[in-house]
């Protein structure tokens, strides 16, 4: 098994090198940031689900706020493994570049679908996501919000794995790997098809039965509007993960 796990970690992240090979016509420019996270989970009975999230995301040297999130979403389970789920996005843009005279914020609107399905083997398990993304953004001349929105797709597939390493005060320490690869579409989109990849490596630790910490990198490799010029960006992430089970209540009111 372990043989396995680190052929399936060496095969995500060379993946996700292919992905971010760089020619030399390519212009490049690199940026370190740091993201926050609180993921909340509410089960409500054996089959349905709602989560939250809020996402603060920074650079830093020099610190500057990059984006600010609110997901919402509703999941089910549709048979064994997979997930469906809807869901709805709040989400500020600040500029890209951290030391940009302009300060200007760009909210987004952004609904989107999506289905996971996980693979449960012995201590490893292998995860897959889709999600379709409709991107609604604000319009803006130079230094101000204008009236209306343009729109564009983005579809994702994020593939990973979860492996439990060992177990501390009876608490499971687990390895998570994963690659994303984002795709645009729409008739705004000329040159960036490719819209980014994100490779993703880290620890997860349960402090409680229902109360996780995620300490991870990331690395962010995203094409600009140009096509020839792209952003490398190295993240330290740092997420919480919290469940709140309703479920026995309304299991026990449905017998």
């Amino acid at each position: 098994m372990a043989s396995r796990v680190l052929f399936l970690v060496i095969l995500l992240l060379s993946v996700g090198a292919y992905a971010m090979a760089q020619p030399s016509q390519r212009q490049v420019t690199q940026q370190q940031l740091i993201w926050y996270s609180y993921n909340n989970t509410l089960l409500l009975n054996s089959k349905w689900s709602f989560g939250t999230e809020l996402h603060e995301r920074r650079f830093f040297n020099p610190d500057r706020h990059h984006q600010f999130l609110v997901r919402n979403s509703i999941r089910r389970k549709v048979g064994e493994g997979w997930e469906a789920s809807a869901g709805f996005t709040y989400f500020l843009q600040s500029p890209n570049e951290p030391d940009a005279l302009v300060r200007l914020t760009i909210p987004e609107l952004r609904p989107h679908l999506q289905l996971n399905y996980n693979q449960p083997l012995s201590n490893l398990t292998i995860a897959h996501r889709y999600r379709a993304e409709k991107r609604y953004f604000r319009n803006a001349s130079d230094d101000r919000l204008t009236n209306g929105y343009n729109s564009n797709y983005r579809f994702r597939y994020r593939v990973g794995i979860e492996y439990k390493l060992t177990a501390i005060r009876e608490q499971p320490l687990k390895l998570k790997v994963n690659n994303e690869l984002l795709v645009n579409a729409g008739k705004r989109i000329l040159y960036n098809r490719f819209d980014q990849n994100r490779v993703y490596a880290g620890l997860n630790y349960a402090i409680l039965d229902n109360l996780e910490f995620e300490a991870a990198y990331q690395h962010w490799y995203q094409q600009r509007r140009s096509g020839y010029q792209f952003y490398s960006r190295h993240i330290i992430n740092l997420a919480i993960y919290h469940r709140i089970d309703l479920s026995k209540n309304s299991d026990k009111e449905a017998q």
